[in-house]
């Protein structure tokens, strides 16, 4: 029976501000060439592990970690992309009607591979806060979804067992394998229906067909 319910952030919950996204846009303001799914990595361990003073730390790391020299302007220009997101994201349109409904029987947990930028203000505005019994943040963790320690720390929080939850996100890489690989039953939203999974959902309305 299922207790709890887990859910990413960016991209299952809330929409991002700047398209395709901000971490995209970060890639190509930088210039770098290797592909996306190596960069990904390297910049949500750079990125989103630690609890940086300012924006300009933050982006002044990720450069050092990409070998790039952290020129002002650069810098400048990354900050304001950032901010633009933070600014216009807001909560899909069925987010808060399944959020709303979903709390009434089961714990619900909020888990996102994020810095506390972007995030917190993004919670805060649409009031979201109020809608989960747990929220496990990368930069406050110091480690990514794809460490297992995330989900045994939400688990552990929430109070039930593995066969118990279920874990729903945008990303195969970053939200469905980790939950899996975890020992989590894990539901895809591919909101656009171009990949593949047997659990998948293309808007947050069809997840009870999986509780």
């Amino acid at each position: 029976m299922m207790k709890a319910i887990m859910f990413d952030t960016w991209g299952t919950l809330l929409e991002t501000g700047v398209f395709p996204s901000p971490v995209k846009e970060v890639k190509n303001i930088l210039r770098i060439e290797e592909p996306f799914h190596v960069f990904i990595t390297r910049f949500e361990e750079t990125f989103m592990t630690n609890n940086f003073a300012n924006l300009k730390e933050a982006f002044e790391a990720v450069c050092k970690a990409f070998d790039i020299p952290p020129r002002d302007f650069v810098i400048d220009k990354l900050i304001g992309m950032w901010n633009k997101n933070m600014l216009l994201a807001k909560p899909f349109p069925e987010t808060i009607e399944v959020l709303t409904k979903l709390k009434k029987d089961y714990k619900l947990a909020l888990l996102s591979n994020t810095d506390p930028f972007s995030i917190d203000p993004v919670l805060e505005k649409y009031e979201l806060r109020k809608y989960f019994n747990v929220m496990a943040f990368s930069y406050e963790l110091g480690c990514l979804k794809t460490n297992a320690k995330m989900f045994e720390h939400v688990l552990r929080k929430l109070g039930v067992k593995k066969n118990e939850a279920i874990m729903v996100g945008d990303s195969i890489q970053s939200d469905i394998e980790p939950a899996e690989n975890a020992g989590i039953k894990a539901v895809l939203v591919d909101r656009h229906n171009r990949r593949e999974h047997p659990n998948k959902i293309t808007t947050l309305v069809d997840i009870e067909k999986f509780l």
